[in-house]
This record gives C-alpha cells, sequence and structure tokens, in this order.
C-alpha cells in the first residue's frame, strides 16, 4: 500500500484484514472477476496539467461516449428536465442540508418535504406520504415489509409476473433476508391475472400482493376486483407506479389500494447511469406507523405562526431495531426537492401535456413499425402510454444492434423475446421516422 499515501491503513492492517476473512491477498477479493477484466499494467494518466487541461482533457473523454437518441424506457424515462430544476437544487442551502431533526434552524428543508409528500398524496390519491425512500426497488421491498407487518403472522407476499425485473429482484433480496415468502401471479394477455390471484389468495396466508398500475410490456392494467378479493382474505394491496403518468391514468387510490410506491425519476429527474433515483410512498392513514421514513407535518410555532417538524417520531431512529419495520434512517431528499420542484413548474396541465406528447408519439410509432411488417403485435388492443412491446420477425439482438448502430438506445429485449419501445416529450416525429427508416433499411 505504499504506493497509496492517502491510504490510512499499514501493511500490518491490511494483512490483519486479510486474516480475518481468509483471504491470501487483496487480488484474491476479485478473484469471481474475468481476467479479461481485470486492468493489467500501468494505468494512461497523464503527467500533472492545469485546471483548464485537465478539462479540456476530461472533455475529450467525455466525447468518448456515444450519444444515443433514448427510445427506451423500463423503468428510467428520458423526460425533459426545466433548466431552473438544477440551478434551485444546486443552491448551498440544499445541497449542505442533511436531516432536518431540529426544526429551529430546518424550517426550509422541512417545508419543501412537506410540499413533497404533499404532492405524493394528490398523485397517488393516498393519505400520507413519508419523505421519500432511495428508490422505486427499494420502496417496493419497504411495502412488501409493510404487508407483513400490518397483517402479523402472516409471511407471504404476491408478485405480479407483470412488475420491472429490476423491482422483482430486489423485493426478493429483501425477503430472503427477512423470512419473507415471495409467490408469483402469472400474467395472462398482458394483464397480471385476476384469476391466478384469486387462486393463490385461498391459501389465507398472503399478507400482501404488488401489482404494476403499468406494467412491463407497457400495457395500463384493469385492476378492477383486485382489491375486494385481496381486502376479504385481510391482505394489502400495493400499486407499483410511474407517477408521471398518474396525471392521466387512475390513481392507486381509486383502484383500492393501501400503499402506493414507484419511482420519482420520471418526474423530470435526467437518465445518470442508474441514479440517484428517489423511491416515494403513500398509505392509507390507517397504516402511518408502519410506514418507514420520516413524515413531515404542519404545526404551529409558539406565536401562532405556521411551522414545520417532524411528526409521528416513534419510527426505525427511535426506537428498537428489532421492533422496526425498517431500519430506513436517511432518504433521497435533494431528489424530493428536485420532483417538487418539476411538479410546481409543471402544475396538472403541464404533467397531462407531457403524457400526451408522449402518447401520440408512441401511438404513432407503433403503427409505423407494425406497418413495416417487420414486426408483430403481441397485445393488440390494449391501453398504453409511452412505452410498448412489439414481437420482432427476426432476432431481438439484431434489431437493437442495428439501432445502435445508426444512434438509437431502442428494442430493449423481454425474457419472452419481445423488443421494447418508449417515447417521451423529448422525442420528435423527425427522430421518430428516422428510426423507422432505419428498421425498413434493415
Amino acid at each position: 500500500m505504499a504506493g497509496f499515501p492517502y491510504i490510512p491503513h499499514t501493511d500490518a492492517d491490511v494483512r490483519s484484514m486479510l486474516d480475518r476473512i481468509g483471504v491470501q491477498k487483496v487480488e484474491d477479493l476479485y478473484s469471481d472477476v474475468p481476467k479479461e477484466f481485470i486492468k493489467k499494467g500501468a494505468y494512461a494518466l497523464p503527467d500533472a496539467m492545469s485546471e483548464p487541461e485537465v478539462r479540456a482533457w476530461l472533455n475529450g473523454l467525455a466525447g468518448m461516449n456515444a450519444k444515443l437518441k433514448v427510445f427506451a424506457g423500463a423503468g428510467a424515462y428520458d423526460h425533459y428536465t426545466p433548466s431552473v430544476i438544477p440551478y434551485i437544487t444546486s443552491r448551498s442551502e440544499f445541497l449542505t442540508a442533511y436531516t432536518p431533526y431540529q426544526c429551529e434552524i430546518s424550517q426550509g428543508t422541512l417545508r419543501y418535504i412537506f410540499e413533497y409528500q404533499s404532492m405524493v398524496c394528490e398523485l397517488t390519491g393516498m393519505d400520507i406520504s413519508n419523505a421519500s425512500l432511495y428508490d422505486g426497488p427499494t420502496a417496493a421491498a419497504e411495502a412488501m415489509k409493510m404487508t407483513v407487518a400490518c397483517t402479523k403472522k402472516k409471511t407471504r407476499v404476491l408478485l405480479s409476473k407483470g412488475l420491472l425485473p429490476h423491482v422483482v429482484k430486489v423485493v426478493e433480496t429483501y425477503a430472503k433476508f427477512h423470512g419473507v415468502v415471495i409467490g408469483y401471479i402469472p400474467v395472462a394477455d398482458g394483464q397480471t391475472s385476476l384469476e391466478a390471484l384469486k387462486a393463490e389468495l385461498e391459501s389465507g396466508d398472503v399478507a400482501g400482493v404488488i401489482v404494476p398500475e403499468i406494467n412491463r410490456f407497457g400495457i395500463v392494467e384493469n385492476h378492477a376486483g383486485f382489491a375486494d378479493a385481496i381486502h376479504a382474505v385481510k391482505a394489502l394491496l400495493v400499486e407499483y407506479c410511474d407517477p408521471s403518468t398518474l396525471a392521466v391514468i387512475k390513481s392507486p387510490a381509486e383502484w383500492g389500494a393501501d400503499i402506493a410506491v414507484g419511482d420519482g425519476q420520471s418526474l423530470g429527474i435526467p437518465l445518470c447511469f442508474g441514479g440517484p433515483y428517489v423511491g416515494f410512498m403513500g398509505v392509507k392513514k390507517e397504516y402511518m406507523r408502519k410506514m418507514p421514513g420520516r413524515i413531515v407535518g404542519q404545526t404551529t410555532d409558539k406565536d401562532g405562526k405556521r411551522a414545520f417538524v417532524l411528526t409521528l417520531q416513534a419510527r426505525e431512529q427511535h426506537i428498537k431495531r428489532e421492533k422496526a419495520t425498517s431500519n430506513i434512517c436517511s432518504n433521497e431528499s435533494l431528489m424530493a426537492l428536485w420532483v417538487t420542484v418539476y411538479l410546481s413548474l409543471m402544475g396538472p396541465e403541464g404533467l397531462r401535456e407531457v403524457n400526451k406528447l408522449s402518447c401520440d408519439g408512441a401511438h404513432y410509432l407503433k403503427s409505423e413499425l407494425l406497418a413495416t411488417g417487420k414486426f408483430e403485435d403481441p397485445f393488440p388492443g390494449k391501453p398504453f402510454l409511452k412505452e410498448f412491446v412489439l414481437k420482432p420477425v427476426k432476432a431481438p439482438g439484431l434489431v437493437q444492434n442495428a439501432l445502435e448502430k445508426a444512434g438509437f438506445f431502442a428494442a430493449l429485449e423481454t425474457e419472452e423475446g419481445y423488443v421494447s419501445f418508449c417515447v417521451t416529450e423529448q422525442r420528435t416525429k423527425e427522430e421518430i421516422d428516422q428510426l423507422v427508416k432505419t428498421v425498413k433499411e434493415g
């Protein structure tokens, strides 16, 4: 370690740690990494440079990245970010704010979290929202744990096969280490099967059911009858949502959901190699004491003026760990601010316009792709907004590679061999026509 003086561990420290875990040398920690991916030899780093030279060098590296036009979704969407949002959220009072325990000096942070919670409740129709979670998948996992905590003695949770794959994987991981048994509801004709759900519920051991408002095929699901069947066996219904679309489709509350979760990334957070994102959670008021994370409430100070405080604080950071539903003690607060600014700027009309432009573009793209004769529609007539899947005549990988070479990130392959496309308000008719032309030329 002598070559890295900024690393505080001595050779003896490193040897002690390696001995403790039964490893001979540091390189052994990477034994499962394929050798072709391990860097050999010295790094090609330049000599010391001035700041302008460093900036130019880094810009040159960035210029090597392929800039593709995004026609993909699968839980991460290329919506427009109004330029004022990065300006507001980069202000030092927001960037340096962390935990608003001291309400006397945290009124700004507490207020925007309160506004964020209010907006989540308005979108989802739920009574209470928490002060954000890390991302959509972990929000779904926390909801899974909540259903078990709220129903007691039941340890099985059902997941729709229509959920996004990465959401399912995260929930499965949480379940494995919390003693929760996961069951699955199949998809029939592009929709989570109500009949299969009813059959699973007959066992009487189901604590909760997680279904997507819009599934991984882009189909807007019809959940009529779901809440009645689930509540009849005293289980909870969890809806996984894309919050941007809740401006134009039925809210989780209208479907009778007990918990609404999802990822706020579609609310103006730009795509950036997987994060940071922000998970949201809204619940019916009878379940709020089992909800993880913080809740900001409105009150009055000693002078009778409106003030904001953390409320219902007998939560995971204040009670014994084993009695808590979760151990989340921090949140994506800066991203919650980002979402709050976005929703404030867009308003109801702006959100509806975003969905209209996205929907019009997606339907146009789908009809044009089908007209090429190189795709089949596996779910004709099913409602969708901005995302859809098609069955390609050729291998999905060939379609994706051809589009990538032409400058498009599109045609993500599903486990069924379909390819998915997504259109947001960022995509122009010219770009759509160019994508279709690429497909036609094969």
